[in-house]
């Protein structure tokens, strides 16, 4: 069954993103942060996990996140791009970039709302995001026969800023000033909303005047973004099968709870409108995931 949190968040996720839509003047504020407030979400979702956590992870199924981190970065973009191409191949780069992307700082919240393994989930933050500026361009050049030309230490430099930096003040805090800790975890749940809220703010309004002027293309792009999803998750799940469920849920959320925002920004840059589009509609069934993934939790599955 869905908690009163969880409706809670579906309603200040959706309204926020409606909200940037209908008066883009109230995102303006927060346009050049979403960076800072991803980085301020993974300072808050690490609160929840500990370093001794994903290290016990590593040694005990090292084959499993190895695995996990081919699935996420080869084998499942080049899967779904090649699906994508005979089906959809206006949409075949938009899956690409989708499906190629690191796994999303949010996940470890996520992952924690719908009672997974959300020390799992963070273990495969850490490994998938610093291969992305390797990985991702590779997987271009492949596919479209064209090089993108990327600063790998400018890249390098982003994602340890996001990731490595708030793991690291909590860590301080953990060490230095254990009892801060208690209150941060009080007021996890309701900042967390509003970091959220902020960033759909920040981005969508960005696209307001596009969204508005293309209704059908919006629509469009967020049903490809809901296929994707569903895409992602599904095979996520299942690498993990023969695990308990938490580790199942695990794994469908670092497979479909991706840094989406990350691929707004570099396909801003590299490619048209339809890319960043599709990239920023998937903040709809990023979030929506929790209903099943909540379901499929509650009702457990049979002989696991």
């Amino acid at each position: 069954m869905l908690r009163t949190k969880d409706y809670v968040l579906l309603l200040v996720v959706y309204a926020s993103i409606l909200a940037a839509v209908l008066f883009p003047d109230l995102g303006e504020p927060f346009r050049p942060y979403p960076q800072h407030l991803l980085m301020l979400v993974f300072f808050l979702s690490f609160l929840t996990v500990r370093l001794d956590e994903i290290g016990a992870l590593l040694k005990r199924s090292p084959g499993a996140i190895v695995l996990f981190t081919l699935f996420k970065l080869i084998l499942l973009p080049a899967a779904v791009y090649g699906l994508f191409l005979v089906l959809a191949p206006a949409y075949a780069m938009s899956a690409l970039l989708l499906a190629a992307v690191s796994t999303g700082v949010t996940a470890p919240f996520i992952s924690g709302v719908v009672g997974g393994n959300s020390a799992l989930v963070m273990v495969m933050v850490v490994t998938t995001s610093p291969l992305v500026p390797v990985t991702l361009p590779l997987l271009i050049e492949l596919f479209l026969g064209q090089a993108v030309e990327l600063s790998f230490a400018g890249m390098i430099r982003m994602l340890a800023t996001v990731i490595f930096i708030p793991i690291i003040a909590v860590e301080i805090l953990r060490r230095w000033a254990p009892r801060t800790l208690p209150p941060l975890l009080k007021l996890n749940y309701p900042l967390s909303l509003l970091l959220f809220a902020l960033i759909n703010l920040g981005v969508f309004s960005q696209y307001a005047e596009f969204f508005r002027r293309e209704p059908a293309l919006l629509v469009e792009a967020t049903v490809v973004a809901s296929i994707l999803c569903v895409l992602f998750i599904v095979p996520g799940g299942l690498l993990f099968r023969k695990g308990p469920v938490e580790d199942q849920l695990a794994g469908a959320v670092a497979a479909g709870n991706i840094n989406n925002v990350l691929v707004i920004v570099f396909a801003s840059r590299f490619f048209g409108p339809l890319e960043p589009t599709v990239a920023a509609m998937y903040l709809i069934p990023y979030f929506a995931v929790i209903i099943p993934l909540r379901l499929y939790k509650t009702r457990g599955r049979p002989g696991r």
